[in-house]
């Protein structure tokens, strides 16, 4: 695993490493890949390497990345398994095409009628087991293409119901319109989609207004490194 006193050379690259990266937001997961894949073919000469990240963050969002590289893509599958921890807000009011801020507002929703005790009783209610409809803005494969590239032509797109569960649904903070929450849950939780339907459980409407991934499994955001540091390890 990647440390910020870790010593980078080009074979423990190719043989397999773990890097746990902070992404930041308008990053793509792909564009960390990418990056990596670039630096290292300068940096070492590699012109051909494995790299595959466990768990795509959506543009906007922000944290937690793992990362691997070498005979360690195949631990892909099995890191991708396991639960994740998010923190994040959602606003209340509204709702988006893309169920949080890459599009803008599409309709406007009445929030007096909610209370305190109403969004933290429909917080409980979304712990356990369910079905989730993935936002039509994700990266879901429909027919060879993601789901993202109909919904930004304007095409009708239909999600299939994924089986979630949630382990924890906290609200630790609200200041409306903004509702701050802490979310562990499984693997192919779409926390925009749990944005969407939690407006909907309070008679209202809702997006993703934040997102952080702090954790994946036993991996730690506290122990990740910025692609700026993992620039600057490359150099020395």
């Amino acid at each position: 695993m990647c440390t910020a006193t870790d010593k980078f050379l080009p074979e423990t690259f190719k043989e397999g490493r773990v890097l746990l990266i902070n992404k930041a937001p308008e990053w793509t997961s792909f564009d960390i890949v990418n990056k990596m894949r670039t630096l290292l073919k300068y940096k070492f000469g590699i012109k051909k390497i494995k790299i595959g990240h466990a768990g795509t963050l959506d543009p906007l969002a922000e944290g937690l990345l793992i990362i691997c590289t070498g005979a360690f893509t195949k631990k892909i599958d099995s890191f991708q398994a396991f639960d994740k921890e998010y923190t994040g807000s959602f606003y209340l009011g509204a709702t988006t095409p893309s169920y949080d801020l890459e599009t803008t507002p599409n309709a406007i929703f009445p929030t007096a009628h909610i209370t305190e005790e109403s969004i933290r009783e429909a917080a409980q209610k979304f712990e356990g087991d369910s079905l989730q409809v993935p936002p039509v803005f994700s990266a879901k494969k429909i027919d060879g293409q993601r789901a993202y590239e109909y919904a930004r032509r304007g095409q009708d797109v239909k999600m299939r119901n994924n089986s979630i569960f949630i382990k924890l649904f906290e609200i630790t903070h609200i200041e409306m319109p903004l509702v701050h929450f802490k979310i562990i849950c499984s693997k192919g939780t779409y926390i925009r989609s749990v944005a969407h339907d939690f407006g909907a459980a309070l008679g209202s409407g809702a997006y993703l207004n934040a997102l952080k991934r702090t954790r994946i499994g036993d991996f730690y955001l506290k122990d990740a490194i910025t692609m700026a540091m993992f620039e600057d390890m490359l150099a020395q």
